[in-house]
């Protein structure tokens, strides 16, 4: 379920009965998919607790009926209770109906949620449930898992689990197809409202409606990791963060972006983000409840609610409800993997979490451009509320800009990436500054053609986050230029994020950037932004461009000669020159204070998105070996931290040396890092003919960078 903050009163303190046990670590799987039958757990799974509903009544001793009107957090539209109207079970099948109340009821429906907790509590094993769902616009089934106790604080932070969910089946839209997905989710980070999840939705082959029989929900839950099933197959793998390290132990990404925790370190009382397998590594208990409307399925299908659908009850069904151990080790519930290959590949069933970057990391690194002449369909200009349109004008100076005005009407300006205000193609596309924090900014250029009347007004930034639940407001004084606008004139504006953090403002989810005159007292206003993004100051490196770079020599590794510099076309004018003679060697660029350079390597963590290594070649004469590959090389930190070695047409530009041509050879930073290799801590780059096939070679290197594109 996909609920809010009344659903921290669920969590608390309490005994734990029959229990599946744990603890702590690592989230690395290793299944033999050969020995595995995909269409069954595998022997391993020991049964150690299930409700088969054989029995003429729901059992007291699994199961509890909760019973409010609270609408689940979620403006729901139903009471709970613990009528046998609302729940029961026949025929070998639990019942939970979802009925119209009496007249003047507090909610207009009726319906059975029904809880596990201090009953079965379980951490990691195989859970699945076969059932058949009810269907109707405005249905909601739900087969999902909250903890036991609330360890890392309120809802979401202590994680909820959703193994089946699904809404409006069987409803058709405009589109004439038939709802028919299930989802499975995950909830975690931070509180709400500031909470994230992730997960994936699955539809039954061949057209198949989850409403018109029983089909087996399942989870596998192992320390890490949690896997979805329906009717044996893997359809979503979620799992833990892993941070990657640098070789200087700095956090510099994330290899996988998967869940986290926030959480007080009891010790310091800091506030700390975890990357581990916190906080799905605690107790949960089980839920079964069919909801009737609500935040979600009022919003989608065919919107709101079909009485009709509900006049006779609408009927979640349920054959049973199996939770199994993995006997070969219960105590991280790794090695009874039901998988199918694959389940490692974002196109197939691995999903992408929402973790944050690390404050210091940079793996994934990025910048935002939110206007600079062509307009972001993912960030809409926008006027509050004064009625106007923000205009494409044409600016002598800069061409197509943004132009807006402020009437008698009090409002704001700016950009906006919510969905409410953007157009297809569009997506809302909140901005995650995390990862860049300590080093970013957000920049813009204005120029007022027309002051406001109230000549006195206060020019604003302000920038808002998670739907407003997080902004901060200053005036444009109070950016690092000091300046408040002069009529007529283009100015810059820059405001550090870690300020615009320290200020309050959650910088993860920026979903609107706003510059006007203060509120009420704009009118008259006539204005233009240009070059809106939310970006850094990138590092770059430039070994040869017209001349040597003085910390980073031309080198000869081990062939005794001494590279160049010789004049080339009028285009290149000086360039680096290398030869090989019949002792085997490689040459490049070196850093190392040996080889007489400055010692102080390049760090190109920041630019391990959208960053590249980049370098022009000409060949004078070929090596006599003309089979020779062309090679090109990184070393960091010494050697003894790594090296990675491509061939040349590997490059971006995929192209092989033509003798007597010059060529660009583009790598790119993120496929490097994607090799293991440190990027932060370069300190050799090397061209060359593969080892021992390169004598007779003479060749020549210019403007090689690495830069930020």
């Amino acid at each position: 379920m996909k609920k809010s903050a009344n659903l921290a009163a669920l969590v608390g303190a309490g005994l734990l009965m029959s229990t599946l046990s744990g603890c702590g670590g690592g989230a690395e799987t290793h299944s033999d998919f050969d020995n595995v039958d995909v269409t069954q757990p595998v022997t391993d799974w020991q049964l150690v607790w299930s409700d088969e509903f054989d029995s003429s009544s729901i059992d007291s001793t699994k199961w509890t009926h909760e019973v409010n009107c609270t609408g689940g957090g979620n403006n729901e539209k139903q009471c709970y209770t613990d009528s046998s109207d609302n729940a029961y079970v026949a025929n070998g099948m639990l019942n939970i109906v979802a009925l119209p109340a009496a007249e003047g009821a507090e909610k207009p429906y009726t319906s059975a949620r029904l809880v596990t907790r201090n009953k079965a509590d379980f951490k990691y094993g195989r859970i699945e449930m076969r059932a058949q769902l009810p269907f109707g616009q405005g249905s909601w089934p739900a087969f999902w898992m909250m903890p036991t106790d609330s360890v890392y604080g309120g809802w979401p932070k202590s994680g909820e689990i959703d193994i089946l969910e699904a809404v409006n089946l069987k409803v058709v839209g405009e589109d004439g197809v038939a709802e028919a997905n299930v989802h499975g989710t995950l909830h975690y980070g931070r509180e709400w409202p500031n909470n994230v999840y992730s997960g994936k939705s699955y539809q039954l082959p061949n057209g198949v409606n989850p409403a018109d029989d029983f089909h087996t929900y399942a989870i596998e839950w192992q320390e890490g990791e949690i896997r979805w099933y329906v009717d044996g197959y893997l359809y979503a793998t979620q799992r833990q963060s892993k941070v990657r390290y640098n070789a200087n132990g700095d956090a510099v990404g994330l290899a996988h972006r998967g869940w986290f925790a926030e959480y007080f370190n009891i010790a310091t009382g800091e506030l700390e983000t975890h990357w581990d397998a916190a906080p799905f590594d605690q107790k949960f208990y089980l839920i079964l409840n069919l909801a009737v409307g609500g935040n979600w399925p009022e919003n989608v299908n065919n919107l709101g609610i079909d009485a009709s659908a509900f006049a006779d009850g609408q009927r979640f069904k349920v054959d049973y409800i199996r939770v199994y151990e993995c006997s070969t080790n219960p105590v991280t519930g790794k090695g009874c993997d039901t998988v199918r290959g694959g389940y490692d590949s974002p196109d197939d069933a691995l999903v992408a979490g929402l973790a944050p970057i690390p404050t210091n990391a940079s793996g994934i690194v990025q910048s935002l451009t939110i206007f600079d002449g062509t307009p972001n369909p993912n960030w809409a200009a926008w006027d509050c509320c004064g009625g106007t349109t923000p205009a494409l004008v044409a600016d002598a100076q800069r061409g197509d800009v943004y132009e807006f005005s402020v009437g008698a009407a009090p409002t704001v300006n700016g950009f906006t990436s919510r969905a409410e205000f953007i157009s297809l193609p569009g997506v809302a596309s909140p901005f995650d500054a995390s990862g860049i924090t300590e080093i970013g900014y957000i920049r813009f250029d204005m120029q007022v053609t027309s002051a406001p009347g109230n000549s006195s007004a206060p020019w604003i930034f302000k920038v808002e986050s998670v739907g407003a639940n997080s902004a901060v407001e200053l005036e444009l004084t109070a950016s690092t230029e000091a300046a408040a606008p002069v009529t007529g004139q283009w100015q810059t504006y820059t405001f550090p994020l870690q300020m615009l953090a320290d200020a309050g403002l959650d910088v993860a989810a920026i979903d609107v950037v706003m510059i006007f005159p203060a509120w009420g007292q704009g009118e008259g206003a006539v204005y233009r932004l240009d070059n809106v993004e939310i970006t850094l100051d990138y590092p770059e490196l430039v070994l040869f461009a017209d001349e040597a770079n003085p910390d980073w020599p031309l080198w000869d590794c081990c062939g005794g000669s001494v590279p160049t510099e010789v004049m080339d076309d009028a285009e290149h004018g000086t360039v680096a020159q290398f030869s090989i003679g019949a002792t085997p060697t490689v040459m490049g660029f070196s850093n190392r204070t040996e080889n007489g350079g400055s010692g102080e390597v390049f760090d190109a963590s920041l630019l391990t998105n959208g960053g590249v290594v980049q370098f022009e070649m000409k060949v004078v004469s070929a090596p006599t070996n003309a089979a020779a590959a062309w090679l090109f090389k990184l070393e960091a930190n010494g050697s003894g931290d790594g090296a990675v070695e491509l061939n040349l047409a590997d490059s971006v530009e995929q192209a092989a040396p033509v003798t007597g041509q010059w060529q660009t050879y583009t790598f790119n930073l993120a496929d490097i890092a994607a090799t293991g290799f440190d990027v932060s801590a370069i300190d050799v780059l090397m061209v060359f003919p593969a080892w021992g096939q390169g004598e007779g070679a003479v060749y020549r290197l210019d403007n090689v960078i690495i830069k930020q594109l």
